[in-house]
């Protein structure tokens, strides 16, 4: 499968969850509102996604894939099924062990993520309970993400993409189920730990029709795993060192007013979306092609892949971070603004989502560029730089939010997400493994420019839009909403055409192109 349409598999089913967790955002903001019950919720997802962060995706997927890709190319399928099966043995054992601490401590991991809480006695008891019940995802999900590399080694990419789309049904299905019943928090934290299940099972299937239905044999320590092991211990700390980050953000806003940790989560939740369907599509399409290539010897493939793949992230993803830093108030005030979210909770939402925007094209980045160290078993590297935009988003978290409250942590992170991909960019060229292309520094600039007119567009079109973005009936207000997002998106195609930003025939091109 070619690298463009890779990215295209990924980022398309990726953006039909998104889409889903918008429509989920929107349900869940209007049944919890901005509140002290809201941010109790996302204390309790939040917690085994950081587990799963730094246990299963951030280490175990970087130094997994890799090394089975190279089982496959060295040895074949057979000897690669075992060696996955060896290491779920491995990783769900050492899950079971921090899923039943984590149930047995509860009351002690709340304060490392929300120390606010502890203040209010309500919202610390009902957040215990439950994170208890979401807690459980971190095992399923930590599986999926094991499934998920063997498939994405194996070039099937289109059901891992989808796997997320699972947990937002059932999650959309929780939010309706709760609010006929009356329980809809306790139905959501449910939906979150059935969905982990359901997206193993998919996962299960579509492995064994991939030729790799995976048994399970006893846990062992043998010299492979050992290997894996080792080359994750970075990936955790680097992983760590990133979630300390969310930590830090996370219990300063349970210091602020009520509300402060629900605006930042779904100022997140919308800068996620062309990060998960850009940044993240294109790494996790480029790490199994890379590790090939380097494996092959062939440096020259390796460096024109991460170049295209730069390429096409900043294509795709300064629009995106133009049109949310323009027109983030109108998005979040026609999406969620209803029930308990009140214009007001938009507004501050708004704020924060802004900033967000400006530090979008280094997350996405970052994801582009990790792989290159991944893919030279190299996990060290990252996470030295990881340690340094720690440093860098603790310290301007707890200034900034003094004097800017919520917004300041939002600066913070943007900050540190500049800071982390100029010193990956740095080290990669030292080591000779970063050669931008002609090709790559002709287009940047010309997608610039073309994301600069695009914004100016945007924001005569919101001008105009106006009267019906604010105050007109709900329907007139999403037809609204969607003429301006399609006329910025309208505007961004004519833009790139004028200003040569993108050459179609080479898009085309890559279409048929063998990324291996």
């Amino acid at each position: 499968m070619s690298l463009f349409r890779a990215v295209a598999t990924i980022g398309g089913n990726t953006m039909i969850s998104r889409v889903l967790g918008l429509v989920r955002d929107m349900l869940t903001a209007q049944a919890l509102g901005a509140g002290h019950l809201s941010d109790v919720f996302v204390v309790a997802q939040r917690l085994p996604n950081m587990f799963r962060t730094i246990f299963a995706e951030g280490a175990f997927s970087t130094a997994f894939v890799p090394l089975f890709a190279h089982r496959i190319a060295d040895e074949g399928g057979a000897a690669a099924q075992a060696y996955a099966e060896r290491a779920m043995a491995v990783l769900l054992t050492g899950l079971l062990a921090i899923t039943v601490l984590a149930e047995a401590f509860m009351p002690l991991l709340i304060p490392a993520i929300a120390w606010g809480f502890t203040e209010r006695p309500e919202q610390f008891a009902a957040a215990t309970a439950l994170t208890r019940i979401t807690f459980p995802y971190l095992l399923f999900i930590s599986l999926v993400s094991l499934q998920g590399g063997i498939l994405n080694s194996l070039g099937k990419f289109g059901a891992v993409a989808f796997t997320p789309v699972l947990l937002n049904i059932f999650m959309i299905a929780a939010v309706f189920w709760g609010r006929r019943f009356g329980h809809v928090v306790e139905a959501l934290a449910w939906s979150v730990s059935i969905a982990g299940l359901v997206q193993f099972l998919w996962l299960a299937v579509s492995c064994a029709r991939a030729g790799m239905a995976l048994k399970l044999p006893m846990p062992r320590l043998s010299p492979d795993i050992k290997r894996l092991l080792a080359l994750m211990g970075p990936g955790v700390f680097g992983a760590s060192v990133n979630q300390i980050n969310l930590f830090v953000s996370t219990n300063v806003a349970s210091l602020l007013p009520a509300g402060s940790v629900t605006y930042l989560y779904y100022a997140d939740r919308l800068n996620q979306l062309p990060l998960a369907v850009i940044g993240i599509a294109v790494g996790t399409a480029i790490l199994p092609t890379l590790s090939r290539q380097l494996r092959g010897g062939d440096a020259a493939a390796a460096t024109d892949t991460q170049n295209r793949g730069l390429e096409f992230a900043f294509l795709f993803t300064l629009p995106a971070a133009a049109a949310l830093a323009i027109i983030a108030q109108p998005i979040l005030s026609v999406l969620l603004v209803r029930g308990d979210f009140t214009e007001y909770a938009a507004h501050e939402t708004a704020l924060a989502l802004t900033v967000y925007a400006f530090g979008l094209p280094a997350l996405v980045a970052v994801k582009v560029l990790v792989p290159a160290f991944y893919a030279r078993q190299d996990t060290r590297t990252p996470v030295r730089i990881a340690v340094a935009s720690l440093v860098v988003n603790l310290v301007l978290t707890l200034l900034l939010s003094r004097f800017f409250a919520h917004v300041g942590n939002a600066l913070a992170t943007t900050a540190a997400g500049w800071v982390n991909v100029v010193l990956l960019g740095l080290a990669l060229r030292r080591r000779g493994h970063l050669r931008l292309d002609r090709r790559l520094l002709a287009m940047v600039p010309r997608q610039i420019l073309a994301a600069i007119a695009m914004a100016g567009l945007l924001l005569l079109a919101d001008r105009a839009l106006g009267g019906a973005l604010r105050d007109a009936a709900g329907w007139v207000r999403y037809l609204a909403l969607a003429g301006l997002i399609g006329t910025g998106l309208a505007g961004y195609a004519l833009f790139v055409f004028l200003f040569g930003a993108a050459r179609w025939r080479d898009l085309k091109r890559l279409l048929r192109r063998q990324a291996a």
